[in-house]
């Protein structure tokens, strides 16, 4: 793989990822990978082993999150990148939507258990491990069970939004999620944006261009489930509205195995100087307000 290839989307096992922070450095290094972003679930507990490993490794690691908000009564993802994962007000912050989790996950068993699935509380707390509690891992507990074949069919028989075993979360609004994110000194971008409930190539502009003005700074526009057509409508609208383009593979290891480090479905190539744009823009922002 080139070397001047990137991974800006990486969840760990500090969430719901199989591989641990020190894991993923050795993966992303194994892969020829200029550099890489952590970016758990409204957690990060994993950026200080990775960035730790990376300094080892001569792997460029940049802090990272990926934060669950709510837009129209839907969930949308805004990933922070940069951000100083030292914030106490960000720690506090992501410490409640952990707990939100955690209240969450029991009534999730529990409508399990009323659909005749006998899984307990404890089977989904052992997958996880020392990470936070996320939907995958109810799935994988589906699958030892043999109730279901694959993750595919237990978010869609059970656990994706609508389905019987589905329980909503608490999230925070938009406007709180970016915030916080710049708050922390990092950059929000939008997360994968054609996996939004609703959201359509005829709306997408519009959509991006109101996100823009609540404080959004770039758009993940390479993705495996985008298209290339996507991936470019993308590219345009954030040239258009001078924003910064990201892109990741959204790397789960085991959880997701179709999807690869680096390269998602496999013919993924995300340019290195994407990071040198955000790089760029972050030194723009401290000349600009000293």
């Amino acid at each position: 793989m080139d070397s001047e290839l990137i991974d800006l989307h990486i969840h760990t096992s500090a969430s719901d990822g199989t591989y641990s922070p020190q894991e993923i450095v050795d993966l992303a290094k194994k892969q020829g990978l200029k550099a890489i972003a952590i970016t758990d679930h409204d957690t990060i507990e994993g950026n200080k082993d990775a960035i730790e490993a990376g300094m080892k490794k001569g792997m460029e690691v940049i802090p990272g999150v990926e934060i669950s908000v709510e837009w129209n009564k839907k969930p949308v993802h805004i990933l922070g990148y940069y951000i100083n994962w030292k914030n106490e007000k960000l720690s506090m912050e992501l410490q409640k939507l952990i707990k939100f989790r955690e209240e969450r996950n029991p009534q999730i068993i529990k409508k399990l258990n009323l659909l005749g699935l006998s899984i307990s509380y404890d089977d989904v707390k052992m997958r996880a491990g020392e990470g936070t509690i996320g939907r995958p891992h109810f799935a994988q507990v589906l699958i030892e069970k043999g109730y279901v074949k694959n993750e595919d069919e237990a978010f869609k028989k059970y656990l994706k939004r609508g389905a019987p075993g589905y329980v909503e979360k608490r999230r925070l609004s938009t406007q709180q999620g970016i915030q916080l994110i710049k708050n922390a000194g990092g950059i929000a971008v939008l997360a994968h944006p054609f996996t939004i409930e609703g959201i359509n190539h005829k709306e997408m502009e519009r959509f991006i261009l109101f996100f823009k003005k609540i404080g959004i700074e770039g758009v993940e526009a390479f993705y495996p489930l985008h298209t290339v057509q996507q991936t470019q409508q993308l590219q345009a609208i954030a040239k258009r509205y001078d924003l910064l383009i990201t892109g990741g593979s959204d790397f789960h290891g085991e959880q997701k195995p179709q999807i690869q480090l680096g390269s998602g479905f496999g013919n993924m190539r995300i340019p290195y100087e994407l990071v040198i744009k955000m790089k760029e823009s972050l030194k723009g922002w401290k000349r600009k307000n000293g």
